[in-house]
């Protein structure tokens, strides 16, 4: 075994069963108001919406839905953001000709929330000691009862919806693939968080991720907690779990999550799968918006 292989732990079905229940406990329950403003980073061929409901533990969330007037039962994506506490806005890239798209701040800040990340406000230490309390589980669960909340729209095909993000929300995508049943097919650009035992193998320079070894440093045997509570969430090991359908891009030049990496997730993945290399950077792609919506019509029907 390398340490680009899947380390899956023996309770980790067990771990996110109890996820996966308390996620369904959440009460669907929802409201929508139009936007009327719109601005100009936003889709022109979208009408969009402001939506708050409620994710794990009754946190209150705001999110948003683009579609078109008039739209029923389109294929319909979640949009899950990268890493940060900003929201994402309804843009070329949070939206796609002839379907539904809706996203979410994963922080309770608002549907439209914009902020440019400092180690100060980064998060990836967040009770992270423990696999039960690290962050992570809890923007698992937002995301499995955001799925929920796209499903019950008028506008989104319950039965065609996908979910997609670039890095943090690429491996939540790839993560909700495995834990909802609602998610059919993702497409997930850099995904984060994988084979992170070769990560923290390795000295780390650049934040965010820097934020876990700063952390972990000062703590007894941290190092080993840490991994431990990471062998139930690296995007590897969901990957391993993993039968739908599933389109993976990296980039050759990205510092972030490296070629390597992201390799060792898809070859990990069990189902019908796609490669894309982009001579990148982490950061988006413009070929992402057609090669994305391609395949996720392709695979959502």
């Amino acid at each position: 075994m390398t340490l680009f292989d899947p380390y899956v732990p023996d309770d980790f079905q067990a771990f996110w069963d109890e996820a996966v229940h308390e996620a369904a406990s959440v009460p669907l329950r929802f409201v929508r108001t139009r936007v009327e403003s719109q601005g100009d980073e936003f889709s022109p061929s979208h009408r969009v919406d402001r939506i708050e409901f409620d994710g794990a533990d009754g946190q209150p969330l705001e999110g948003w839905i683009a579609t078109h007037d008039a739209a029923r039962r389109l294929p319909s994506f979640l949009w899950i953001p990268p890493y940060g506490r900003e929201s994402l806005l309804p843009n070329a890239y949070g939206t796609r000709e002839g379907m539904t798209s809706m996203s979410l701040n994963l922080h309770g800040h608002d549907a439209f929330h914009q902020e440019k990340y400092t180690p100060s406000r980064g998060y990836f230490a967040e009770g992270v000691e423990e696999p039960e309390t690290w962050v992570f589980r809890r923007l698992a669960i937002h995301c499995m009862v955001a799925l929920r909340v796209l499903q019950a729209q008028p506008e989104a095909d319950e039965d065609r919806i996908g979910a997609m993000g670039m890095s943090q929300g690429a491996g939540l995508a790839i993560w909700s693939a495995v834990l909802s049943p609602i998610v059919r097919a993702v497409a997930a650009d850099m995904p984060f968080l994988c084979a992170m035992r070769a990560t923290l193998n390795a000295p780390i320079h650049r934040y965010p991720l820097k934020e876990l070894p700063d952390f972990y440093e000062e703590l007894p045997l941290g190092k080993e907690r840490v991994l431990n509570t990471l062998s139930y969430f690296d995007t590897v090991n969901m990957a391993s779990r993993c039968g739908k359908p599933v389109q993976v891009s990296l980039g050759l030049k990205d510092p972030a999550a490296r070629p390597d990496h992201v390799r060792a997730c898809y070859e990990a993945l069990r189902g019908p799968k796609q490669l894309i290399e982009y001579d990148w950077g982490h950061d988006w792609h413009p070929e992402m918006i057609a090669n994305n919506r391609q395949w996720l019509l392709a695979r959502l029907g």
